[in-house]
């Protein structure tokens, strides 16, 4: 009997993963410092370039010249959703993708989305057309950076509601300021460019006040420039370390109870780490208190990207104090309406012990 072979299986070839688009975030300090503006100049000039370009979500506010930057440009039609007797509009993410272009200009990143929609923010919107190997145009101002909550609040007297966490920032591909003195952005609120005459007068004597506006730009200056460094870093090659001693990293640690001000905290902790380029952990002790609250603080930790741990034990500070000690922290973060922070402080006195007082106005 001849011999024969089996035919050969055919192995299917494993496609490539997409790579992931790139997100370039155009930065103000405020509405009407031209960021959408500049958004659209710059979807422009890829399509100009050969790019095949698209809005995914654009939000005119009645500025003509903003409009203008639109022509030419193709639109995503928006997705409707029906919410208590009302019709919200809000970029349909699944068409962007299925329109699978180069690049997509998206407006208003910090934007919560309407009640339905599949996710709740903008921001988690643009990850998944990043995920798809979309490019991302996107606008933010910088009082919606998470940590600087506070700081905005101290400032102005305003507690800005949406907020993007700082890693999402942190991990955009570029960028860029856009920026104009406060004195030329009162200036344009008074023509009417920003806003109709009778929301512009009400603005003039709330927010846009010249002080407000020259804090906030002075926070995006200090973001942008930060941001411009950590690049530097990353791109500088290591250099030997000449002392025979290995440095210690800073590693920081948050102690998590369930009073409100915990939530400041967290942003004060992500913030430090973010500058030091360091480990931060959130670490609670199991009590009888308010677990209702340690778990929304919890989960602002996870939005954040601070990872948590738990400890059982009926004396917090020493707790808190071994924590650290076993782990190689090198800050602690505590408010001052934590259960025995005196105590604390004795107890880790080989570690910086950092007391942060809620700031009142």
């Amino acid at each position: 009997m001849p011999a024969c072979s089996l035919p050969e299986m055919e192995q299917e070839t494993p496609r490539p993963a997409t790579p992931r688009g790139k997100l370039k975030v155009f930065l103000g300090y405020a509405a009407g410092v031209g960021k959408t503006y500049q958004m659209l100049v710059e979807a422009r000039a890829l399509k100009k370039e050969g790019r095949d370009v698209v809005i995914g979500y654009f939000e005119p506010h009645g500025r003509k010249e903003t409009i203008a930057q639109t022509e030419g440009l193709e639109f995503i039609p928006r997705r409707a959703y029906e919410y208590r007797g009302g019709s919200f509009e809000e970029m349909d993410t699944d068409a962007v993708i299925a329109r699978r272009p180069d690049v997509a200009a998206v407006d208003e990143f910090a934007h919560t989305n309407a009640p339905g929609a599949e996710r709740l923010k903008r921001w988690q919107d643009v990850m998944a057309i990043l995920d798809a190997g979309i490019d991302v145009l996107t606008s933010l101002n910088v009082q919606h950076i998470e940590s600087l909550n506070d700081q905005v609040w101290h400032v102005t007297g305003i507690r800005v509601r949406e907020t993007v966490p700082d890693w999402v920032v942190g991990d955009a591909d570029e960028v860029v300021m856009v920026d104009v003195t406060p004195r030329a952005l009162l200036h344009r609120l008074e023509r009417g460019v920003v806003y109709a005459p009778e929301k512009a007068a009400s603005a003039l004597e709330n927010f846009f006040t010249e002080s407000n506006l020259t804090a906030l730009r002075e926070l995006a200056l200090r973001q942008t420039a930060h941001q411009i460094e950590e690049r530097r870093e990353d791109l500088r090659l290591p250099q030997p370390v000449k002392s025979t001693q290995p440095l210690r990293p800073e590693r920081i640690l948050i102690w998590l109870t369930a009073h409100p001000s915990t939530a400041m905290l967290i942003r004060r902790g992500r913030r430090v780490a973010d500058y030091l380029n360091s480990s931060c952990t959130a670490v609670y002790v199991k009590s009888a208190g308010d677990q209702a609250a340690i778990d929304r603080h919890l989960s602002f930790c996870r939005n954040l990207k601070i990872e948590s741990a738990s400890i059982e034990s009926n004396d917090p500070a020493k707790a808190v104090a071994n924590y650290a000690r076993e782990n190689g922290i090198t800050q602690i973060y505590v408010t001052r309406n934590a259960p025995d922070v005196q105590k604390l402080v004795q107890l880790a006195k080989d570690i910086q012990v950092t007391i942060v007082a809620e700031r009142k106005r």
